[in-house]
């Protein structure tokens, strides 16, 4: 008997390129217009299909902005954006100098993809509340947050106001509505939604804004989510930074080979936008849209952030080992920093020298910072934390075997 030849093959999803190849983004088809419909915020969930699968952008290349989604910001809003951005980069690059250096245990840089968390903020109110993951430090800058509380607590040192608890960069700044990040991903996904709808039965308007990676996507707590979100029209934001790596697994391990990550809010019937994750105006105004369309009682939008890590996943990770060196300074859309720059030269509110001063400026505060920082303590010295600690804030009754632990710990003290 003759076997039948076997068609039905197991498909491994591949990156485009590896370790070696020259990167070619042709594939990536950069929209030639800008002008992509802007629908009314309470349109129903099916009209926004289109905008799952086109990309809003707002910045040419050549600096113009252009089109409906084009949020006319002020002049101060620009400057706050940008000089946010380079603050964000600044303190990314010296936290990782000191990292390699032992001062702390880990470090995760955003670099590449810091207009996703400015524009993001400033288009929210302040007691909107973020249910953020790991790379969303620039959202911290934004809303004015102690840089050097942060850096406190990646050094958990005696400033660390986790007392050490924590992984660095697993920040948690309740006065600045930023719920504890969550080393588990996609937790805060439900934790969100939950926030929303809990929000919206008190008959308060604010909202709540939450951010996962795409590879998280393929958590069930996301599809959980999208399911209460739609259900009961929570009053919040479900942001996809899809920056094309998940450590080192690429997009289409979470089912990136399908038409885009914002199409899976389509069907959940929900409104979903796909924005251009390195233009901050884009990003601007798809977040206002967004937010205006949960106060209004729409209910929930999903956007992706399509962008690009351009460095590793953390300091424990070497990008060189699974994608070619050069394939961050090929990728089609840019660096957010210098895209805003290149638009605001074009308005005359900015040139390349005052550029270049307020480079040194982020870099000298950032390092004035850290110093008063590190003074409270790092990992290659004492960190000056009370060990006691470690028993407080984790039981709001202590179990009879911690009680034993408590009691032996300070009779070692006495």
């Amino acid at each position: 008997m003759t076997k039948k030849p076997n068609t039905s093959r197991l498909h491994i999803p591949e990156p485009p390129f590896r370790p070696g190849d020259t990167p070619d983004y042709s594939h990536i088809s950069v929209p030639a217009e800008h002008t992509l419909a802007k629908p009314d915020t309470l349109c129903e969930g099916h009209e926004t299909s289109q905008h799952a699968l086109g990309l809003i952008r707002v910045l040419r290349f050549n600096g113009e902005a252009v089109g409906e989604w084009n949020p006319n910001l002020s002049e101060e809003q620009l400057l706050k954006a940008l000089k946010d951005m380079m603050m964000t980069r600044a303190m990314d690059a010296r936290m990782f100098t000191m990292q390699r250096q032992g001062k702390m245990s880990f470090y995760m840089k955003s670099t590449g993809e810091e207009a996703m968390s400015i524009g993001h903020a400033m288009a929210l109110r302040s007691d909107d509340m973020v249910f953020p993951t790991y790379r969303q430090q620039g959202i911290l800058i934004s809303r004015g947050a102690s840089i050097k509380e942060m850096m406190c607590q990646c050094l958990s040192n005696a400033g660390d106001p986790l007392d050490g608890k924590s992984i660095p960069v697993l920040y948690s700044f309740k006065k600045h509505g930023f719920f504890s990040i969550s080393g588990n991903l996609g937790t805060q996904l439900i934790q969100g939604v939950g926030w929303a709808m809990a929000n919206a039965y008190r008959d308060e308007d604010g909202i709540a804004s939450v951010i996962t990676g795409e590879g998280s996507t393929a958590e069930g707590d996301f599809h959980y989510a999208l399911n209460f979100a739609s259900t009961y029209r929570a009053p919040c934001i479900i942001n996809v930074v899809n920056n094309q790596w998940a450590i080192s697994s690429f997009q289409g391990i979470a089912m990136g080979e399908g038409q885009s990550f914002a199409a899976r809010g389509t069907g959940y019937g929900l409104a979903t936008l796909r924005v251009d994750g390195n233009d901050v105006l884009a990003v601007y105004a798809a977040t206002a849209w967004a937010a205006e369309r949960a106060r209004r009682g729409g209910g929930a939008t999903v956007i992706e952030h399509f962008t690009y890590r351009k460095e590793g996943h953390s300091t424990s990770d070497d990008p060189s080992k699974y994608r070619p060196e050069d394939e961050p300074d090929v990728w089609p859309f840019g660096d957010p920093i210098e895209r805003l720059k290149a638009h605001m030269i074009l308005l005359g509110l900015w040139d390349e020298d005052r550029h270049a001063e307020q480079e040194a400026a982020c870099k000298k505060e950032i390092r004035e910072i850290y110093k008063q920082a590190e003074a409270m303590g790092s990992l290659s010295g004492d960190t000056n934390v009370n060990d006691f600690t470690m028993f407080e804030q984790v039981y709001e009754t202590p179990p009879r075997h911690l009680k034993d632990q408590i009691d032996m710990f300070k009779a070692e003290q006495d």
